[in-house]
């Protein structure tokens, strides 16, 4: 395949994808049965979401200097935050563009090299990363119990039994090809996974490795609490189970990773994980659309004056070094 078929599939896929999902969406909920949601929603619930959301990216912003401080870099936290809003409003375009965006920022504004600032970038992804599977871990022991019948219900116990039997042999032999074979791919994926063990210890190497740890897990705690807050904005859902909050979240939080943001596919997610749990599913719906709109508003906003601003910014710091 041709560097340029690719470019094109990347730009092209994320938006046809992204087409098929809206159909989807409101042939499941049409508009007509969303926007009363909208009319009848706590509003003072929803801006407290968007201000926990808010807090969450800021911290993020913060964040970003402690692994740029051991290579010698000092990194201005108007600049850190204006690239933060520019990557998630980029990655609305072109999933995952944003990060390079993001990196750009600093080699044209801060002076650090692309290679070194998307490496920070990387080493930060691996730490959220982190806490969202502990998070996933947390959600399967609190609801060990309903995950079990539930995939009872959907697979024979002998079955479930053989697929792990099977995944777990099926794991140990690609493991023990990558620890021994000489070739190419091996090699690549070797170094790729040192690479990323690497950058996950450098954080407990660096000099404020608390902070930084500190950090981390705030930002999580802000967006589990803006999902629940916002969840209070439709009277339907008032009362949900923290069983029935983290797999939803948890869903949610996998197709932004994986989309546009989250474009059309978001308040599908949610509302499939709430239907888990009986809950009616155009509230659950509706609720997927409510909490995504208004991050999205937040981003839109925040993300558009950042790409304004920072330019203009940086020209009075150069006037400011000149003078």
């Amino acid at each position: 395949m041709s560097p340029k078929t690719k470019k094109t599939l990347r730009i092209a896929l994320p938006v046809v994808l992204a087409v098929f999902f809206g159909w989807y969406t409101f042939s499941k909920l049409p508009i007509d049965q969303i926007i009363p949601y909208f009319k009848t929603a706590h509003y003072g619930w929803i801006f407290l979401g968007m201000s926990l959301g808010l807090f969450s990216n800021l911290s993020r912003a913060y964040r970003w200097k402690y692994l740029l401080a051991p290579m010698g870099y000092r990194l201005k936290y108007p600049n850190s935050i204006m690239a933060v809003f520019i990557t998630y409003l980029a990655n609305y375009g072109i999933p995952r563009s944003g990060e390079v965006l993001r990196a750009a920022v600093l080699t044209n504004y801060e002076g650090v090299p692309f290679q070194k600032a998307f490496g920070t970038i990387i080493a930060e992804r691996m730490a959220d990363l982190i806490v969202l599977l502990s998070i996933v871990a947390i959600t399967l022991l609190i609801q060990f119990d309903f995950i079990f019948q539930l995939l009872e219900k959907s697979f024979q116990p002998k079955k479930l039994i053989l697929f792990a039997v099977i995944g777990i042999v099926f794991c140990t032999m690609i493991f023990l090809y990558l620890k021994k074979s000489q070739s190419k791919i091996a090699l690549k994926v070797r170094n790729f996974v040192k690479g990323l063990l690497e950058g996950i210890l450098s954080i407990f190497k660096m000099e404020h490795k608390w902070a930084f740890i500190f950090h981390t897990l705030f930002i999580w705690v802000m967006y589990v609490m803006m999902f629940y807050v916002t969840t209070l904005a439709v009277d339907d859902l008032r009362g949900v189970s923290i069983g029935a909050l983290l797999i939803a979240f948890i869903a949610g939080s996998f197709t932004i990773a994986a989309t546009n943001g989250g474009i059309f596919v978001y308040p599908l997610a949610i509302g499939a994980a709430f239907s888990l749990f009986d809950i009616p599913e155009n509230p659950s719906i509706a609720f997927g659309w409510i909490i995504w709109a208004s991050q999205t508003l937040m981003i839109i906003v925040l993300g558009s004056l950042s790409f304004l601003f920072l330019p203009i910014y940086n020209r009075k710091n150069k006037i400011i070094k000149k003078g």
